[in-house]
């Protein structure tokens, strides 16, 4: 019997126009009287998910939980009480972000509580518009950070080719970092080791769950490790093509039409 249901947020559980189904609510909603835990999992970090987490009736919950910054962060909703924590090196931020400016790229970086980002464009104001709150900055370094805990970097540019040859470009420097795509548009890097799969299994280790037992929903790259670490991996409909080899299942329906209910109703209700 499933115990965990990990899920992505944006692109799969969220509809392009950022909400979520009432038909997912409802389904979500009945997962407790099964005693299966819905847990959001996302590239973003645990305050920007408090708007999923309200209209999932998840909000400051004891015993509810969010994998969040690709398992850098477990946190349980209640007061947002961290469990665990991995984030990267100052070091290691600061050398990202510096060659990320030899690039057409915007540049994110992550600290637990806010996400600073250089050379903004409106195509990504316009994406992160009700997602997640971001502070521009404007220097070539980050210095302002130093001493601060960094949870990761990435780079955004919505041509998947580019951001590939970037990737093979700082291979020099990532030989010990996570590095994953999601969205469409971002190219990330996280501490090694840290990512939703580890994610998972540090929280179902937590909760005393086989990881036999979980369920894990996405539909990129940085929700692989999660889909393969999985008692079923799913991909929605709209899961990228080279992924789809690696789910155990694949929906029929995308995130605009209710491919978590899909999951739910064949896996659990069903079962």
């Amino acid at each position: 019997m499933y115990k965990i249901v990990a899920c992505d947020l944006d692109e799969t559980l969220l509809r392009l126009d950022r909400t979520i189904s009432d038909t997912d609510k409802k389904n979500i909603a009945r997962l407790k009287d099964f005693g299966v835990k819905f847990v959001p999992s996302s590239g973003r970090g645990y305050a920007s998910i408090d708007t999923t987490l309200k209209d999932l009736g998840l909000y400051d919950l004891e015993n509810e939980f969010v994998i969040s910054f690709n398992g850098g962060a477990i946190t349980e909703n209640k007061n947002h009480k961290l469990l665990h924590f991995e984030g990267i090196s100052f070091d290691l931020a600061q050398e990202l972000y510096k060659r990320g400016l030899d690039y057409d790229v915007c540049i994110h970086v992550y600290t637990k509580d806010m996400v600073y980002a250089y050379n903004l464009f409106q195509g990504e104001i316009d994406y992160l518009n009700n997602r997640m709150a971001i502070a521009e900055i404007f220097d070539r370094n980050i210095n302002f950070l130093r001493g601060q805990e960094i949870v990761k970097c990435l780079y955004v540019n919505t041509d998947r080719n580019y951001l590939q040859k970037i990737a093979k470009d700082l291979e020099d420097i990532t030989g010990d970092v996570d590095v994953s795509y999601s969205s469409n548009r971002y190219l990330e890097f996280n501490k090694q080791g840290v990512n939703k799969g580890a994610g998972l299994k540090k929280l179902a280790e937590i909760l005393g769950v086989d990881i036999k037992d979980t369920i894990a929903i996405g539909d990129n790259f940085n929700d692989l490790t999660m889909i393969r670490d999985a008692g079923l991996g799913v991909g929605v409909a709209n899961v990228v093509p080279d992924m789809r080899g690696e789910c155990d299942y694949v929906c029929e329906n995308d995130c605009n039409n209710s491919a978590v209910s899909e999951v739910l109703e064949k896996f659990i209700f069903n079962a």
